[in-house]
């Protein structure tokens, strides 16, 4: 996905399109998320950013069901459904997104009308940046306000999560919706899964003199697969034979007891979440007490640990991350949910082109495809533009 669209420009291409003005314009930023992978449905922490890439949409509501969609991308022309035979597994496409926050908002009693809607997007799709949540989140923005069901993020962030579990069928948690939701410029998002309690956590990683470095590997992935779901499916029996509501409440003391009851592979699912829980609470510990500057070791750890015990990672995002560490960066890990997607490399300024040449050439030479590579900084939340 890729756009160049302001706001006006969006707004107008809406009314050419469906012969009227839109109701407004709301945008919703992708998410890197810092550290903390596979933590969140655990119950953990996490501590992710909302990123300056977005997805935006143009909306107006109808005094109808019928729903008429259009999308900047993809040259697919207007899809059209019928928000009275939506259900779960309906959809294709980017239009199961939209589809399935107004199917959510129905299920919380919401009376939602038919829309028409306009999407552009930047955030690059299947790169580990949760182009997805940025579509829902923009979304069920723009239908909370104009539904009138005044939702608070809280509330927001529990309905497109309902929408990714049951409607696209995707197992996932809640960090990549409360990063959108509730992220801040200049902060990262330090989110406690269990009860949604958030704190913002200051991350100028430029005031440092480093920039984060994101590697889209065009590895792409799908969280509706059955990798992710497996992994679940591991932490879950884990907690069980553990006797604990989540792995959240088992710490690294408790390891070498659960090695005594928990078969290998079972065992080293555990032990990633467990160990980056708490590498989540070291990093938020170190950035307010050292800076950025001072994570890397921590960036390394859940790395290794993602591609190790979680397994998780692939040849290509271990090869930027292996890359990105010879040649400068401070720290590197992949980030998302994996099997492909994005890695992300904490480097300092003056090693940045550096850190750049290096990895595209070992791509190169290991016959990949040429990776995608940008900064991120920390952005604002979802918003209305107009």
């Amino acid at each position: 996905m890729t756009t160049t669209t302001d706001t006006g420009v969006l707004a107008a291409r809406f009314q050419e399109t469906f012969g009227a003005a839109a109701d407004g314009v709301w945008q919703a930023p992708g998410r890197v998320n810092l550290i903390g992978e596979h933590t969140d449905y655990n119950e953990g922490f996490v501590l992710p950013f909302a990123i300056d890439k977005t997805a935006k949409v143009a909306l107006r509501v109808r005094d109808d069901s019928r729903v008429r969609m259009l999308s900047t991308f993809g040259g697919h022309g207007v899809v059209e459904a019928d928000l009275a035979d939506s259900e779960p597994g309906s959809g294709e496409g980017w239009s199961r997104y939209p589809l399935g926050v107004a199917w959510a908002l129905k299920e919380r009693g919401i009376q939602v009308p038919g829309f028409d809607l306009l999407l552009d997007s930047d955030v690059p799709s299947g790169a580990g940046l949760s182009s997805s949540h940025a579509i829902e989140c923009a979304v069920i923005s723009a239908l909370n306000e104009l539904t009138g069901a005044g939702f608070a993020a809280e509330d927001l962030v529990l309905a497109t999560q309902r929408a990714e579990n049951v409607f696209v069928g995707a197992p996932t948690g809640i960090m990549d919706q409360s990063a959108s939701l509730r992220g801040a410029k200049g902060h990262a998002v330090f989110l406690d899964c269990r009860d949604q309690h958030v704190e913002l956590v200051p991350f100028d990683a430029e005031a440092s003199g480093l920039v984060l470095l994101v590697i889209d590997t065009k590895v792409s992935h799908s969280h509706a697969d059955g990798g992710y779901a497996s992994r679940r499916a591991s932490c879950e029996l884990g907690a069980e034979i553990l006797g604990v509501t989540a792995l959240r409440d088992v710490g690294v003391e408790r390891l070498e007891e659960a090695s005594g009851l928990l078969d290998e592979t079972t065992l080293r699912r555990v032990r990633h979440v467990v160990t980056e829980n708490d590498r989540v609470l070291q990093t938020v510990e170190t950035l307010g007490k050292l800076g950025p500057a001072a994570i890397g070791e921590l960036l390394d750890a859940s790395h290794v640990s993602m591609r190790d015990d979680f397994e998780i990672s692939c040849p290509e995002l271990d090869l930027a991350v292996d890359t990105s560490r010879a040649n400068g960066a401070i720290g590197a890990r992949m980030t998302g949910g994996g099997f492909g997607g994005s890695a992300i490399a904490l480097t300092p300024v003056g090693q940045e082109q550096q850190v750049r040449d290096a990895v595209v050439r070992s791509f190169a030479e290991a016959g990949f495809t040429a990776p995608d590579i940008f900064t991120v900084t920390p952005a604002a939340g979802a918003l209305r533009l107009a």
